[in-house]
């Protein structure tokens, strides 16, 4: 069983971090971790919210506020489309359409959209270090850096570090930096807990609430301005984690079909993707009352079509 177990690592020994870097993620992130790369992702997309230039925008949009389960569901449906056929497959471009358009709207720092990117190739990784039902190899290390650096090159983002200890330490300076504590943070932080607790049946959601801030490190309880939870319940979320990593190890099989591109049970889109393509998905237009501080003065071209 465990040989049997391996069996997916055991095929991306064989190929190429580089240039097979695609295969590898879909592997890694919809046969081996799928569960753990949602969560990840969830926690990742969190820890951006600690900016204040990244929550300011959020906050101003009304977005988190009125549609928290809506843009929950368009952002993990969109890159889980990148994922499972690839950046430039049809239905890969019809996603990055999609999600430039949505950034195209608006004035967004570049430095801020780097940090983004990088949070998804390195919050994964460090989640896995500590809750994966086995470690992650060096080859999905590199594979999950190259692609999200080629993705990020088809956003149009500029300066993408091109080696993976580079990038890393880019997003740690950034956070050293830029972490710290604003109201839009807050309200922003109050909005997605309230969504993650929002999936638990109400008599639970106070647990739930504080639960989300038991896996919360101290520089991001600072940013949010929210009280830790207690030391036991830090503690008990760990060995939990830990707990179901062991099972999957020792129990279930190497997923057969990936988790990647599917997402029947979302709450947005019921059954996706049956019946929907990747341009169903996405942000409604900025709304009119929006400061226009927020908003690109200049139309901004599909990255895609731009010399990368």
């Amino acid at each position: 069983m465990v040989a049997d177990r391996m069996r997916w690592r055991r095929r991306i020994e064989q190929l190429d971090p580089a240039r097979d870097h695609e295969e590898i993620y879909r592997i890694s992130a919809g046969h081996e971790f799928p569960w753990d790369y949602t969560r990840a992702l969830e926690f990742a997309l969190f820890r951006t919210y600690c900016v204040p230039s990244i929550s300011a925008l959020l906050d101003a949009t009304g977005e988190f506020r009125d549609r928290p389960q809506r843009r929950y569901d368009d952002t993990q449906l969109l890159m889980a489309e990148l994922a499972a056929h690839g950046y430039d497959s049809p239905r890969g471009r019809e996603a990055l359409r999609v999600i430039n358009r949505a950034h195209g709207r608006y004035a967004i720092d570049n430095d801020d959209m780097r940090y983004v990117l990088a949070t998804f190739v390195y919050d994964p990784i460090d989640w896995l270090d500590r809750f994966g039902w086995r470690p992650l190899t060096e080859h999905e290390r590199l594979a999950a850096f190259h692609f999200y650096r080629q993705v990020g090159l088809r956003m149009a983002i500029r300066d993408i570090p091109s080696d993976f200890e580079e990038f890393r330490a880019f997003k740690r300076d950034y956070e050293a930096a830029n972490f710290r504590y604003s109201d839009a943070n807050a309200r922003v932080g109050q909005y997605t807990v309230g969504l993650f607790a929002s999936w638990f049946p109400a008599p639970l959601r106070p647990m739930a609430r504080l639960g989300v801030r038991a896996m919360l490190d101290p520089p991001m309880l600072a940013a949010f301005g929210f009280r830790p939870a207690p030391r036991w319940l830090t503690a008990l979320s760990g060995a939990t984690l830990r707990a179901r990593a062991a099972a999957v190890r020792l129990l279930l099989p190497p997923r057969r079909v990936s988790k990647l591109g599917t997402s029947p049970h979302n709450r947005t889109y019921p059954g996706y993707p049956t019946g929907y393509r990747p341009a169903d998905l996405g942000a409604p237009a900025p709304p009119a009352s929006l400061d226009e501080r927020w908003l690109r003065r200049d139309p901004a071209p599909d990255p895609q079509d731009l010399p990368r």
